[in-house]
């Protein structure tokens, strides 16, 4: 049986034995000469790096042998850059169309969600496994959800990148795109302990969907990335909770100074949009139904200031906005008009030269296009998003769509660059997913440069629903109205609340989360928040 076994797994390797066998440092040393020498047995027979053994969820198995991963960065011969990445080859001649998706954000997963896949094989690219909802991301900073109630994994949006077997998931970041060769370069992403090193390799598509979503801006402000947190991940919002627990515990340990105190519980939030007033109120009830009964010792020191270099939640209704001012400052929370000039370790130094110390800071100013979107060689929008046509299109290049964030209408189509909104990008994702599967799809123009002359149908057309944010202590407004001037419906209020509630439950993905959320809630309401430091 053991004789089998190894001719087995011998016949399902590729490439030769010597390649194959498990070689390590003690047989042969690493250095230029050995790679050459590897590289040409290479050639020998063509070895296919990216036939799996197993699909679904999965980092690229990129070489079978160590030294391969760690060819030098310096070894510039010609045969050493043919096999330095992993390929997904192009498609043949009686496969699928493959359609390439960077990101896993609302645009991105209300693609998957409804792509096709009797049509198309699919291939998603992304540094995290699943899509965040973001609305509710500032209940889990302070206990009122858990985290994984925000987070559905891109597996259960598509079960295509689980089960079909030339359809995956890659956990891993995109560097670059080649639009002529139709190629995306990716680099695999490295956990914090550095147990694996990343490396790269390229997946070849018919039709790429670019929408990796965006970054916070922080306006060049010194000392922003470096002491402020964001909230934007899930990552982000265990950070914050586990900040503001640990400094609730640590400043009723004995020595803390009063002034100590008073640094360690003064929170600051920077940015009066939806995400910083909803974690403002979030943060508010957390203090007032939580803290006061299980921090005495330290409740009279805790504090929330809400800095804003305007009006806060300028895009509602005045009304709206006047009872958002109101009823946070009710309930402590500090409203400071002022625009921050640098950001220190405990302290922050706004533009007329006040000093606001701080034990947590979280900074939410807006979004703006990431380093990659920056880098790439595509025609920008005005702010920097890839710039598209009416139908999602880069215009400038074959078989390239954007979405979400992450694009704007270029100038020419005498169109707004739309707001980075979840609606925004959910729309165009069900657009572009339509566009696909009941144009592109049924016109046998799923396949690179074959789509040229296919009808398209409607262009997208973008209508605004509405804004929602609640303000704590069961409280939310409510803003129909399509755009900051026309005039709609507007409440706040407890029934707003319902509303917000009852909302953002039915947009949540999977009855899974909507089962957790829904628990979560009734176990707030009748235990209150979860104050537990885990890490």
């Amino acid at each position: 049986m053991a004789l089998a076994r190894l001719s087995r797994n011998w016949k399902q390797s590729s490439g030769t034995y010597a390649i194959n066998r498990c070689i390590t440092d003690k047989d042969v040393p690493f250095n230029a000469e050995t790679v050459d020498k590897m590289l040409y047995v290479q050639t020998v027979r063509k070895v296919d790096h990216m036939k799996f053994q197993s699909n679904g969820t999965c980092a690229v198995q990129g070489y079978r042998f160590a030294h391969a991963e760690r060819v030098p960065e310096d070894y510039s011969d010609s045969k050493s850059d043919k096999f330095r990445y992993g390929n997904l080859e192009a498609t043949k001649s009686g496969d699928k169309p493959r359609v390439v998706v960077l990101g896993t954000g609302w645009a991105a997963c209300r693609f998957l969600k409804g792509i096709d896949t009797t049509m198309y094989n699919v291939v998603c690219i992304s540094p995290r496994n699943h899509m965040v909802f973001t609305p509710l991301l500032a209940s889990t900073c302070v206990g009122t959800l858990e985290f994984r109630s925000v987070a559905e994994p891109v597996v259960r949006v598509q079960t295509a990148l689980a089960k079909d077997p030339n359809s995956y998931f890659y956990l891993a970041s995109c560097t670059s795109v080649d639009t002529d060769k139709h190629e995306v370069y990716c680099e695999t992403v490295s956990d914090n302990e550095n147990l694996y090193e990343p490396y790269r390799f390229k997946v070849a598509y018919d039709k790429l969907v670019i929408a990796s979503g965006s970054e916070p801006l922080t306006f060049g402000i010194k000392g922003v990335k470096e002491h402020a947190l964001f909230l934007r991940e899930v990552s982000h919002a265990q950070e914050i909770r586990k900040r503001l627990l640990l400094n609730l515990m640590l400043s009723e340990t004995p020595g803390i100074s009063e002034e100590e105190k008073e640094q360690m519980l003064h929170c600051v939030v920077i940015g009066g949009g939806p995400t910083g007033v909803e974690f403002s109120g979030e943060l508010s009830d957390f203090i007032v139904r939580d803290v006061y009964q299980r921090y005495a010792h330290v409740k009279n020191y805790v504090c929330v200031t809400l800095i804003e270099a305007n009006e806060i939640l300028s895009s509602f209704d005045v009304g709206l906005r006047q009872y958002a001012t109101k009823h946070l400052t009710k309930y402590g929370v500090r409203l400071v008009r002022g625009v921050v000039k640098e950001v220190h370790a405990k302290k922050l130094i706004l533009s007329d030269g006040s000093v606001v110390p701080y034990g947590l800071l979280v900074w939410s100013t807006g979004v703006g296009p990431s380093e990659f979107i920056k880098q790439l060689q595509l025609p920008k929008s005005p702010g920097g998003r890839i710039g598209i046509d009416e139908w999602l299109r880069v215009p400038s290049v074959e078989d390239v769509f954007a979405l979400g964030d992450c694009a704007g209408f270029l100038e020419h189509t005498g169109r707004p660059v739309l707001p980075a909104l979840a609606q925004v990008a959910e729309r165009q994702g069900k657009y572009l997913v339509e566009l696909f599967n009941k144009k592109i799809g049924k016109q046998n123009a799923g396949r690179a440069c074959s789509a040229n002359d296919v009808d398209l149908g409607d262009p997208f057309v973008y209508k605004h629903l509405g804004s929602m944010a609640s303000v704590g202590r069961y409280k939310a407004l409510v803003d129909l109205s399509q755009t900051k001037d026309a005039k709609g419906v507007s409440m706040a209020g407890f029934v707003s609340w319902l509303i917000w509630r009852s909302a953002y439950l039915t947009r949540v993905l999977s009855w899974r989360n909507r089962l957790y959320v829904m628990i979560n809630w009734a176990t707030t309401l009748v235990f209150g928040r979860d104050n537990t430091r885990i890490g």
